[in-house]
């Protein structure tokens, strides 16, 4: 089964396993909100599976195939190279990880690795790992502000700039200096993907925040 919400990324994979003729692809899944139907109906022996989806994001898809149907092999094959996606995806029950940047050659190996019954995890995310070990990487959420926090938690409900600086009593202009220094503190492109990193390492809770020096959260 494969589940991502671009018609022709499901296509190209679709293409990938029919050309290598072991592999059929029993079901394509546009819209994540379908998946447990599909999922509880099929049981796939493996599904491919994308992150930055929605309604249902990958994780959450990937809790549905874990409660519906536990031995079904999972692969995220996504976009993001950031190692706490991966770290969450493989703990929250994920058998492999594989980059949308890898080869067709390498998404076959990682099919025969995990339905082997082992995990797989991709040259481009092992790099990572290694330039992570080397502190290449940022520290991520760890270097944002409180006030940084408080405005990844406003994207993720989906308040325009306008609204937020309403909410919090300052200028637009100074909520487009937070988003762009959270854009590079996270190492992303985009609020959806610093959503998801923040995410993946685990934000703290409101009741945190406000317990954060007062100090920090002034000056800003």
């Amino acid at each position: 089964m494969i589940i991502d919400d671009f018609e022709l990324i499901r296509d190209a994979w679709t293409l990938i396993l029919q050309t290598d003729g072991r592999f059929e692809v029993i079901d394509k899944i546009g819209n994540s909100a379908k998946v447990e139907a599909h999922i509880k109906k099929k049981h796939p022996d493996l599904v491919l599976l994308d992150i930055n989806m929605a309604p249902l994001d990958g994780f959450e898809v990937l809790a549905i195939i874990r409660k519906e149907a536990p031995s079904t092999k999972v692969i995220a094959v996504s976009l993001h190279r950031q190692t706490v996606y991966v770290k969450k995806m493989m703990k929250e029950g994920a058998n492999g990880y594989v980059t949308k940047n890898s080869s067709a050659q390498e998404l076959i190996h990682a099919i025969d690795v995990v339905m082997k019954g082992d995990r797989y995890i991709c040259k481009e995310i092992k790099n990572s790992m290694a330039e992570q070990a080397l502190n290449i990487e940022t520290p991520g959420v760890r270097k944002l502000t409180t006030r940084e926090l408080e405005v990844i938690r406003f994207l993720k409900q989906g308040l325009s700039s306008k609204q937020m600086a309403e909410k919090l009593g300052v200028t637009v202009k100074t909520i487009e200096v937070h988003r762009h220094n959270i854009l590079k503190k996270l190492n992303v492109s985009n609020s959806i993907a610093a959503v998801e990193v923040a995410k993946a390492q685990g934000l703290r809770t409101y009741a945190q925040l406000k317990s954060e020096t007062s100090i920090e959260a002034n000056c800003l």
